[in-house]
């Protein structure tokens, strides 16, 4: 008997009140599950100047091996409000059984990275593995990315760019405090 797609119920389960519990995979990094959301400061060569940025940051799960990721961020003025959206970007991470991560990031700008990396007593620090771009994206070689549980409520993020010809130098950096518990951790 064939229903239409609005008569089966199809769970939300990568919402924060979802019920299951994270896969056993994912025990190294169950402390990052839920919303973080902080302030940042960034530069680049490229760049007119450097600035300040808000960003907002969710992992979440559904039961599988991986976790869903996704990042906000907005452009601050002087006085710490938002001038502009900035940066936007949404992927997986695999959790592997040796503690190795493999994460896919895509941008809304044309970028979408491959990076691997490990898991370690509350950081998980990835490396590009690969890179492709969009015909009209902007020139990125490669990334690293370190995420660092400074205490249970605090994420440190770091960000290195290689880009337009330049070297892997810093990028961003941030401090994200927790404002919504992850789910099953």
């Amino acid at each position: 008997m064939n229903h239409p797609v609005r008569d089966i119920p199809f769970p939300d389960a990568l919402s924060t009140d979802a019920s299951s519990a994270p896969h056993p995979l994912l025990a190294p990094v169950t402390g990052f599950l839920g919303t973080w959301r902080g302030t940042g400061s960034g530069g680049y060569p490229t760049l007119e100047a450097d600035f300040t940025y808000a960003q907002e940051v969710t992992f979440s799960h559904d039961g599988r091996p991986f976790l869903a990721y996704e990042a906000r961020a907005w452009l601050l003025d002087a006085d710490g409000k938002p001038l502009r959206p900035s940066a936007r970007e949404t992927g997986w991470w695999r959790l592997q059984p040796d503690g190795r991560v493999e994460a896919l990031i895509t941008q809304p700008t044309g970028i979408a990275e491959i990076l691997s990396g490990h898991a370690r007593d509350g950081a998980v620090g990835l490396a590009t593995e690969q890179v492709s771009l969009a015909p009209t994206a902007k020139e990125v070689d490669a990334t690293r990315r370190r995420y660092t549980l400074t205490d249970p409520d605090t994420l440190a993020f770091v960000h290195d760019l290689a880009a337009a010809g330049r070297p892997l130098q810093h990028h961003l950096s941030a401090e994200l405090r927790r404002t919504a518990p992850g789910q099953g951790g």
